[in-house]
């Protein structure tokens, strides 16, 4: 499920719907410098298994796969997997870095800044016919408002080409948590502190999603990266690096 590079502290990187850990690649130098950093395969991604079909049970997984005092870098579904797990173990958890993160990626009656119950309705119906097609096209999606579209595009599509496919049952299963979670409810019981890291011009999971987290956390700090879609770890690594480096090293509240 995970592999570890670098020496230190605990620092899990936990990649979204349809690209593996591999996304990750381009931090892992600078971020194993000063971290212990395990780079999360989700079930059915990579050499990982196929898990539950429960996300609540998916979470739980993971942080039972994972060291005590472990910080968790969650992107998109990752980030919604990394808040469930420090909901269900704040004790193991220093730290949240929510990486284009919402509480809830789909539209519901009470809930706007997320995607349309038919978006995620044609990704899944054109996952059993053209799963590579259907990828690219979720890559195109994320990267859509980004300063460095072309090139980011360019980058993911070769990532998703690197590291063998997840199957068609792994990704209905994320499908799925997309269009069904909703954790807003639990929010308020949130005892982790956490930085929220938000692309400026995010497509997928708009600004006011990230801003919804950071007044409903107890203990949340956002930061907006001018220029960047749905990955601005990837638009700005450096930046993003430094970001994650002052939340790490900075005192917990007391």
């Amino acid at each position: 499920m995970k592999r570890g590079v670098g020496a230190g502290p605990d620092l899990a990187l936990i990649h979204g719907w349809g690209l593996g850990s591999a996304v990750w690649q381009p931090l892992v130098a600078a971020l194993s410098r000063t971290w212990r950093v395990h780079l999360v395969d989700l079930p059915g991604y990579g050499e990982s298994s196929g898990g539950s079909e429960d996300f609540t049970q998916a979470a739980r997984d993971l942080i039972d796969a994972l060291p005590d005092s472990v910080t968790l870098c969650g992107w998109s579904l990752g980030a919604m997997l990394a808040m469930r797990a420090a909901l269900l173990a704040p004790q193991r958890v220093a730290g949240l870095l929510l990486v284009g993160a919402t509480a809830s990626f789909t539209q519901r009656g009470d809930w706007y800044p997320a995607q349309a119950p038919p978006v995620l309705d044609s990704f899944s119906d054109s996952l059993g016919r053209q799963p590579e097609q259907t990828l690219q096209r979720f890559v195109a999606l994320l990267c859509q408002g980004d300063q460095h579209a072309r090139t980011l595009t360019r980058t993911l599509l070769a990532c998703l080409r690197g590291q063998p496919a997840p199957a068609g049952e792994t990704l209905r299963r994320g499908l799925d948590w997309l269009r069904e979670v909703d954790l807003r409810p639990l929010l308020p019981t949130m005892t982790t502190r956490c930085l929220l890291i938000h692309g400026e011009h995010d497509r997928l999971n708009p600004v006011a999603a990230a801003q919804y987290l950071a007044t409903t956390l107890p203990d949340a700090r956002l930061a907006i990266v001018a220029g960047a879609g749905h990955a601005p770890f990837l638009t700005d690594p450096e930046g993003f690096v430094r970001l994650l480096e002052a939340f790490c090293h900075a005192r917990p509240a007391t």
